[in-house]
């Protein structure tokens, strides 16, 4: 008898089995002191840390690796949120049996379409796959088959969902996530950052082993394939554009009155046009806390717009007569093209229902009890079991006839799933009328 967890127990006799390739490194292989049955620090790759492939020739290789392995292909990608303005791959990780880890960088080698070919009918594990599937989109990688780990133990009602946490309780290793901030747009990259790239492919196989076994013993597999097919056919697609971006600014909610808001409009499109040019992360020339200070204050002159918060930094400095001007811009608007309230799309906040349209309100608060009491018989986070958007939709516009076949037409047009409209429309069918 053993006290170790049964999903980390299967996992370890899966990859340890006779006609199993061993997908973990012995603790010895790993430098590490821990204790028996303890989580084991993993800290080097089990083949070493690759260097990245940055020539033609090298990528060749790569692909002939890959199209040569067998099973699935664990990816990755590194961007540089936070410091760059795009939101592209700086770096690509791949792992797969029989063909080990490449790291590739893709400002040399922008085109991966020759890998895609050799992986493409081969199933994609990825991590939260919704963060990364762009940008492999923009590198030429797309996904036939996925398996999104972070999701599949969303839908198995894990309480830590993160890829350290699920490898340690999973499979009894732990992961070290410190460069997951860190800037991979930088050249070159140092050994450590190499090294932790290479480990976050190292695992995600037998972690989407244990993942699947446990998604069929909760008989929720079919529910995963659905989601992660509703991945394959979204998730590549470039973010949506947000009408009037500047209203997001952190801090807005300060600004009074529609001059003000318009100082904060043009600070921000100046701000926005240096930042696409340097790409640089639009907080790095200039911070939203110094947008919103110089739209409150309206400084006229250098000195004064100088001494407010967020603009004593060198390059802001550099940089104040374009936010003079932008000010100026602002300052010198007619009437008319000041910022107005923009038109709501969709519910207003649901704060605000009760006063609005208290019938309304009424028919969101018993939608909202049938999600969470569905979700905790099934054993689903509620906002897995359905979007809350969806669900306020619904509750603010339902359908002129009440039926459940109008009641799933409208959810499925929002983007619901099959699995959750059988779970769901017979108890909001019945919730939605008013008496």
């Amino acid at each position: 008898m053993t006290d170790e967890p049964p999903l980390r127990r299967r996992a370890a006799e899966s990859r340890t089995g006779d006609d199993q390739p061993s997908a973990a490194p012995e603790p010895e292989d790993v430098g590490t002191d821990q204790p028996s049955g303890g989580p084991v620090p993993l800290t080097a790759p089990r083949d070493g840390t690759p260097q990245p492939v940055a020539t033609p020739s090298e990528l060749d290789e790569v692909v002939a690796r890959f199209a040569a392995g067998q099973g699935p292909v664990a990816l990755d990608a590194e961007r540089a949120s936070g410091y760059r303005y795009s939101q592209r791959a700086y770096l690509v990780q791949l792992r797969r049996e029989g063909a080990g880890t490449a790291l590739i960088d893709p400002l040399p080698l922008p085109d991966l379409t020759a890998l895609d070919e050799a992986i493409g009918g081969a199933e994609w594990v990825l991590h939260a796959a919704s963060q990364d599937l762009a940008c492999l989109a923009e590198v030429g990688l797309r996904p036939r088959r996925l398996f999104d780990t972070e999701l599949a133990a969303r839908l198995a009602n894990f309480e830590r969902v993160g890829l350290a946490a699920l490898t340690e309780q999973l499979l009894g290793y732990t992961l070290e996530k410190h460069h997951s901030a860190a800037d991979w747009s930088s050249r070159p990259l140092p050994e450590s950052w190499l090294t932790y790239a290479a480990l976050d492919v190292e695992m995600l196989v037998d972690l989407r082993d244990a993942l699947d076994e446990e998604l069929a013993r909760q008989g929720k597999s079919e529910w995963a394939a659905e989601e992660f097919a509703a991945l394959i056919r979204n998730g590549a697609r470039p973010p949506r554009v947000r009408a009037e971006p500047w209203r997001r600014t952190s801090g807005m909610h300060r600004v009074r009155g529609a001059r003000a808001q318009a100082r904060v409009r043009s600070l921000w499109y100046a701000r926005d046009q240096i930042a696409a040019r340097r790409d640089a992360a639009p907080g790095r020339v200039l911070p939203d806390s110094a947008i919103v200070a110089a739209a409150e204050l309206d400084p006229k002159d250098e000195r004064t717009l100088l001494t407010l918060p967020g603009f004593g930094g060198r390059s802001v400095r550099r940089l104040a007569r374009t936010w003079l001007a932008a000010l100026d811009d602002a300052r010198q608007l007619p009437e008319d093209a000041l910022p107005v309230a923009p038109a709501v799309e969709g519910p207003p906040p649901p704060h605000r229902w009760a006063e609005r349209d208290p019938v309304a309100a009424g028919r969101l608060a018993r939608c909202r009890e049938v999600v969470v009491r569905v979700a905790a018989e099934h054993n689903l986070p509620a906002e897995n079991l359905i979007a809350p958007d969806s669900v306020r939709r619904l509750a603010w516009l339902p359908p002129d006839e009440i039926t459940e076949a109008t009641v799933a037409e409208t959810l499925r047009g929002y983007g619901a799933r099959e699995w959750q409209l059988t779970l769901l429309v017979p108890a909001l069918t019945a919730a939605l009328p008013t008496s």
